[in-house]
């Protein structure tokens, strides 16, 4: 009897506990699929609440009752969307969620616009560059051009002045038997760069002298003009006789009746 009591006993427990133990199994969807959501647009609460820290009746109701929760008439057991928790009014969701920064456009135009900005420099430099490169081009091109013309210019008009060969006269009173009346006649050539000088006192080619001047070294000195002029220049009272060869200056000393060059140290006034 006892065994039997202490058996009734045990097995007491068991029993209530397989009544008190729902089974989930039984409380399945009658439907294998969900029904379907509504196609309207709904707003739903935050099923959150930090601000009063209560939390929402289905949380608490789940809180108090250890036993899983029961299906619902009427309602989706599908949990709602992410969005539908996540309000402008919840601090916590937007720290969990933060926000992109946005970019510094300043800064972005800045960094990706000064290469463009060193480029453009750049090229204005080589600009300038090759501006004053064909500035200088041109001017050496118009000097070129500019001292050909000028030398053919200069030509010309020895051409005109003088001929060719080169053939300058003159007359001046030298006192070789000539007067102001009868002046004595000079000739001055430019024969192949060698200068001569012929003389006719007192206008008498029977008495013409021909005095040898130097001779000339360089391109184009065979078409150099020769003058004379007539000038005392060691100041004995007679007039000398000088050659002039563009800047070169000869001098002859009259004596005798003649002319002939200068003797190693003879002093002369060089202001010609």
């Amino acid at each position: 009897m006892e065994q039997r009591s202490t058996q009734r006993t045990l097995r007491a427990p068991a029993q209530h506990s397989q009544v008190t133990t729902p089974d989930v199994y039984e409380e399945e969807y009658d439907d294998v699929w969900p029904p379907r959501m509504p196609s309207s647009i709904l707003r739903y609460r935050s099923d959150v609440t930090t601000n009063t820290g209560s939390l929402p009746a289905d949380v608490q109701a789940a809180s108090q009752h250890e036993h899983p929760p029961t299906r619902i008439p009427g309602k989706s057991a599908i949990p709602p969307r992410r969005t539908a928790a996540q309000t402008s009014s919840d601090p916590v969701l937007r720290r969990s969620r933060p926000e992109r920064s946005r970019p510094d456009t300043e800064d972005f135009a800045a960094r990706h616009s000064s290469p463009l900005v060193d480029k453009g420099t750049v090229l204005s430099r080589q600009h300038g560059l090759g501006y004053a490169g064909l500035a200088l081009i041109v001017m050496l091109l118009g000097w070129i051009v500019l001292s050909v013309l000028t030398s053919w210019w200069t030509v010309a008009q020895d051409d005109l002045h003088y001929g060719r060969p080169r053939t300058f006269q003159t007359d001046a009173v030298v006192g070789h038997e000539d007067s102001a009346t009868s002046p004595s006649h000079f000739i001055a050539l430019n024969l192949n760069r060698h200068i001569q000088v012929v003389e006719f006192p007192g206008g008498d080619s029977m008495k013409a002298k021909v005095y040898v001047g130097p001779i000339l070294v360089g391109p184009g000195q065979d078409l150099s003009a020769v003058t004379l002029t007539f000038k005392d220049v060691n100041g004995d009272g007679k007039a000398d006789l000088i050659m002039n060869v563009q800047d070169s200056h000869f001098v002859f000393i009259n004596d005798n009746g003649q002319f002939r060059t200068l003797h190693p140290g003879e002093n002369i006034n060089t202001r010609l």
